[in-house]
């Protein structure tokens, strides 16, 4: 995630996260699940005495980021949600079932892939490989359907998907309407526009989207927004 991390220090602080498992922080016993990890976050914040924060999540990070401002809604002054869907019917079907065969046989699979190369070179322990990949279908089998829970969120946010993206489009759709974006006309004195905001990257694929330069470009003016209240009639 280079790219948006360059972009977005120009302007801001980043503190770039490795959750449970991941990267460079080691595997506890604990299975892995969304709400744990964005409590993990938090417990994070909390450490570094951070009271607020803007939060973004992409994919897996995405899933995590929307429990964050589900659980913990103070924490987060605007949100930025990546290639992430509220319930997992939103991914196409062949997605789900690509989730479903998670596990040590797709463990040894991937082994030469650029995603374990990373793991391998970065993790405190590169034989916990097998282990991750077991815990995320473990996680990525289960269902959820956070809609309600989405509509009740207060923070800014804003969606980024890429037009290739592994998400069905009529999901993006509805996700952006929970939030409160294109319920109406927002008229020539921008009367109707919502807090929420909705981004769509042209020739992106989920895979890819976070190496695109044009993922820091469309986030950056939505951190910096200030939000003014509408216009009266």
């Amino acid at each position: 995630m280079s790219h948006v991390t360059s972009a977005l220090s120009t302007t801001h602080q980043v503190i770039a996260v490795d959750l449970q498992a991941h990267g460079r922080t080691a595997d506890i016993d604990r299975p892995l699940s969304y709400e744990a990890m964005a409590d993990d976050i938090a417990g994070l914040m909390n450490f570094l005495k951070i009271t607020q924060s803007d939060v973004m999540g992409y994919s897996l990070g995405g899933g995590v980021a929307l429990q964050l401002a589900i659980r913990h809604p103070a924490m987060v002054r605007k949100l930025v949600v990546v290639s992430t869907v509220f319930a997992r019917s939103g991914w196409y079907p062949e997605i789900l079932v690509s989730m479903d065969h998670l596990g040590p046989v797709a463990a040894q699979a991937m082994k030469p892939s650029l995603v374990y190369q990373t793991y391998a070179r970065i993790a405190p322990k590169s034989s916990d490989w097998p282990v991750l990949v077991t815990k995320l279908g473990d996680l990525l089998k289960k269902d959820y359907e956070w809609s309600k829970d989405v509509a009740a969120m207060t923070a800014p946010t804003m969606l980024v998907f890429g037009d290739a993206d592994a998400a069905r489009p009529a999901h993006m759709v509805e996700f952006f309407s929970l939030l409160g974006g294109g319920q109406k006309d927002a008229g020539w004195d921008r009367w109707g526009i919502s807090k929420a905001r909705r981004a769509i990257l042209p020739g992106v694929t989920h895979y890819d989207i976070v190496d695109s330069s044009a993922l820091g470009t469309a986030v950056l003016p939505f951190l910096e927004e200030s939000n003014p209240p509408k216009p009266s009639r």
